[in-house]
């Protein structure tokens, strides 16, 4: 009966979120189910019959995990996911709440697999609930300092994590971030690497702003032969002689084309060669990242080449829209790391850039802000042909971009809507406008691009 009941509660409350638009009904009915039923989500986990797999790490979660729940669809099976990113306990406790009948059974049962976006700090407490058959980690980079404090923190609490996995979990790691490898020293199962073996996609040295500059087994300053972005590369300690291991999954060739990419992965059981609708050496992480963890649940190759080719943009996360004749790219700012790297995706081609910065500092986003000025900014003055800066921290943003060279005073404007227009006739028709904002501004931007272009609510989409 409790388990009737939350189901029941959880499935009536993200109706009336979205009913109401007071969002997408994504956290909330998780929270709720979870007061009535504390035990939802062990139960609901348990009754997947191909059990779960979690997605973890700083950058990426959201583009991987969507780009695994399209290979699982390509093999047959039928993945429950926590697709709208909300990934915190609530937010799987509401996709299992959701996916059920009101008795708490799946619809095919047997190929029903979970595929759960979770948030660095949580992912202990998830996997516990859960009890996973794979878990993949991409990378860890500094984000939110105010909530997780240094890399290190979250690195010792995934150590520990790991080191009580049993030996039946596999492991997916990014053979090229450090910090992630070293993981696998404390694993008991397999683990699958992944990584990038394409050196002409190397970014030139270490970042000022790199997170993973020292071994944490003995404190040497880390070497690299090759840097890709941030800290992620070809690594070596020169004091106790580890590096970066050899991975089973890698990115051997990568070419951009037509607003997308071509991505050869090398494989063990052969190669896999897919174009991407999407830019960035980020993506072809993720897509790596995405066939590793394929591997580790024994998918085979040819369902994880017809289900990368299908992948389309996540919300917010280079997703194209089209207002009033331009063409509108939301992409999610979070970190330095990944600022640089969407900075140096859209500049690629050297033509000037129409921009609009929104920058917020709600819990989601991180309340320190002082992440803004490790971000390499300067990279795009002299290409800027207009630019907005919006969010309750816009202010902080201007001044970051003056400094950066981007013009004495850039067009201020902390109303959402306002802001988005003023962009939006800055940009001519048939060009693209950058959005550029952290993540509860995203909601926002997105929702409002959402209502202009008919595309609707984030939610409304990818209801596969």
């Amino acid at each position: 009966m409790r388990l009737t009941a939350a189901i029941l509660a959880a499935r009536t409350v993200a109706a009336l979120s979205r009913g109401l638009r007071r969002g997408g009904g994504t956290a909330l009915p998780g929270l709720v189910a979870e007061r009535l039923d504390p035990g939802l989500v062990p139960t609901l986990a348990a009754r997947l019959g191909q059990g779960s797999a979690l997605v973890t790490g700083t950058n990426g979660k959201t583009t991987t995990a969507r780009m695994v729940r399209g290979i699982c669809r390509k093999a047959g099976l039928r993945p429950v996911a926590n697709r709208e990113g909300s990934n915190m306990m609530r937010g799987v406790a509401a996709a299992l709440a959701g996916s059920v009948r009101w008795d708490g059974s799946f619809s095919a049962p047997k190929k029903r697999i979970g595929i759960f976006e979770v948030d660095e700090a949580t992912m202990p407490l998830v996997a516990r609930s859960v009890e996973p058959r794979a878990v993949l980690f991409t990378n860890l980079f500094r984000d939110q300092l105010d909530r997780y404090g240094e890399v290190e923190t979250v690195a010792t609490l995934w150590r520990a994590a790991v080191r009580s996995f049993p030996a039946e979990v596999t492991l997916a790691l990014n053979a090229d971030d450090p910090a992630v490898a070293s993981l696998s020293d404390v694993a008991l199962g397999k683990v699958v690497l992944y990584g990038v073996d394409d050196e002409t996609q190397a970014g030139g040295s270490l970042e000022h702003a790199a997170d993973a500059r020292w071994c944490y087994a003995c404190g040497s300053e880390l070497e690299y032969a090759v840097v890709f972005y941030g800290h992620l590369g070809h690594w070596r300690c020169p004091g106790c002689h580890r590096a970066r291991p050899t991975p089973d999954v890698a990115v051997s060739a990568l070419t951009t084309a037509n607003d997308g990419m071509n991505v050869t992965l090398r494989t063990l059981a052969g190669e896999v060669s897919v174009r991407l609708p999407l830019v960035g050496l980020y993506n072809a992480y993720n897509a790596a990242a995405a066939t590793a963890l394929a591997v580790a649940l024994g998918i085979e190759t040819k369902a994880i080449e017809q289900g990368l080719a299908g992948v389309t943009a996540a919300f917010g996360r280079q997703e194209r829209l089209a207002v009033d004749g331009r063409e509108v790219q939301v992409i999610l700012a979070k970190n330095p790391a990944g600022v640089n790297q969407v900075i140096r995706t859209i500049t690629a081609d050297g033509a000037p850039k129409h921009l609009a910065v929104f920058l917020n500092d709600d819990i989601a986003d991180g309340r320190d802000i002082s992440w803004i000025w490790d971000v390499d900014f300067e990279l795009l003055s002299g290409g800027v042909a207009s630019l907005v800066v919006s969010g309750r921290r816009a202010w902080d943003m201007a001044l970051r971009l003056k400094y950066a060279g981007l013009g004495e005073r850039p067009e201020v404007e902390h109303d959402a809507k306002l802001a988005l227009r003023q962009a939006i006739a800055a940009t001519p028709e048939g060009g693209t406008l950058y959005v550029i904002p952290t993540y509860t501004a995203m909601l926002d931007v997105r929702n409002i691009l959402g209502r202009w272009s008919g595309r609707g609510a984030f939610w409304e989409g990818d209801a596969r």
